[in-house]
């Protein structure tokens, strides 16, 4: 198998796995929107954590996307193109996670 077919395989699977992670993680922050809702309220405090967990999951959502767009365009250049930005847009919203997961621990404790 030469180095370029080895690579294009590779490149591929990241199309899908962004597909696939980033689905399952739009319905892991709407499930934890809930929950920190709950807690929250429960609590008596305020917080913007539900707000970042939205804006959060529209960027998954938005990576989700792209990664499907990527994988159904015939064109290998323009595939590339789309997959980047949506490698981006995955990156992005892991970060944004992260913050979020920051705010969720400074509010409760």
């Amino acid at each position: 198998m030469t180095e370029s077919r080895l690579q294009e395989e590779t490149e591929e699977g990241i199309s899908i796995h962004i597909f696939s992670v980033s689905a399952v993680l739009v319905g892991a922050c709407l499930t934890v929107i809930g929950i920190v809702h709950l807690v929250i309220s429960a609590r008596g405090t305020k917080t913007i954590a539900d707000d970042l967990l939205a804006l959060d999951a529209l960027v998954f959502l938005a990576a989700c996307v792209l990664a499907y767009v990527s994988i159904r365009t015939r064109g290998r250049r323009m595939s590339l193109r789309i997959e980047r930005m949506a490698d981006y847009s995955f990156i992005a919203a892991l970060v944004l996670m992260f913050a979020v997961c920051l705010v969720i621990v400074y509010s409760v404790f």
